[in-house]
């Protein structure tokens, strides 16, 4: 069901987009901000506001807050955005409980994928390829025998169980620096994510990060929004995003893409018009390949540009 009031639980040009895409749908939306972004953008574009007290980042995960804003303001829904509150299975069940819709995936989804290790089980059940790791929570020992057991020449990856974000993970080319990469990555994880648990995995040296992000409806129509390149980063941080990915080749990207949402149907073509028309709608054609008359260009094998 479609909410009717929308609170958005974040800030800058994520909230301003989330802002635009309510009000093509006619959704009325709440913004939120502490006092030191009482100025910014997206208070001025949503259709009412509320104040958070507490300063900078941590105002926008107080989730119990933003819960009784969202109360306040009338709301039935909350968009997190991306970053503070929108990994938070906490948060999700909470809202679950207030009887507030929380604009993401289930909480035991987010639990999940929170967890490495379940998250690389469930992705080899479903036949996709992965790199060789342990499938558990990883003592020193037995990321000692992991790394041997690779091979002259090779590398291994020391990651959190539940990091991102580039923390807690280390690369190890010798068998010297597995002790103090192995401390160092526990000791991170437990700083950044309250848990110090960590895996391995061999590493691919010179690979690519690309990401394909899935969407679904919540009533199991699930489609992929095609590829980004992750590649340039610092730290194993991410710094630039690009989309499409510059040089990918056709068949790698539908490897990719079947990977993400593997099953027989593609994705069913939903593009936006101009954003001057202020309208969206869907495309005649039944897939990328067939469309012919809209503003948009789905003639070759990757997501849909803009024809001007």
């Amino acid at each position: 069901m479609t909410p009717t009031s929308l609170l958005i639980a974040n800030r800058g040009e994520i909230a301003i987009r989330i802002i635009r895409a309510a009000a093509e749908m006619g959704i009325r939306t709440v913004a939120v901000f502490p006092d030191d972004d009482a100025t910014s953008l997206h208070t001025r574009k949503a259709d009412q506001t509320r104040r958070l007290s507490g300063a900078g980042a941590g105002a926008y995960l107080d989730g119990e807050q933003i819960i009784a804003l969202a109360r306040e303001a009338g709301c039935d829904a909350i968009h997190p955005g991306y970053g503070f509150l929108s990994e938070s299975a906490a948060f999700a069940r909470r809202c679950a409980d207030a009887g507030i819709t929380f604009v993401g995936p289930r909480a035991e989804i987010l639990e999940l994928f929170g967890d490495k290790v379940q998250a690389r089980a469930l992705a080899e059940r479903c036949g996709v390829t992965i790199l060789r790791g342990t499938s558990t929570a990883t003592s020193l020992d037995d990321a000692r025998q992991f790394f041997f057991s690779l091979g002259e020449n090779a590398s291994m990856m020391i990651k959190a169980v539940a990091g991102g974000g580039g923390r807690g993970m280390r690369a190890v080319s010798r068998a010297e620096e597995i002790d103090e990469a192995y401390k160092r990555c526990q000791s991170e994880a437990r700083a950044s994510f309250g848990n110090g648990d960590v895996y391995v995995e061999q590493l691919m040296p010179r690979a690519r990060h690309i990401e394909v992000q899935i969407i679904g409806d919540g009533s199991g129509n699930v489609s992929h929004l095609w590829e980004r390149e992750c590649s340039i980063q610092r730290l194993n941080q991410k710094i630039v995003e690009v989309a499409p990915s510059p040089g990918l080749e056709p068949a790698i990207r539908d490897r990719l893409t079947a990977a993400a949402k593997p099953n027989k149907t593609r994705w069913r073509a939903f593009v936006a018009r101009p954003a001057l028309s202020g309208r969206s709608r869907r495309c005649s054609g039944r897939s990328w390949r067939d469309c012919k008359d809209c503003s948009w260009d789905h003639s070759r094998s990757g997501p849909p540009v803009r024809r001007d």
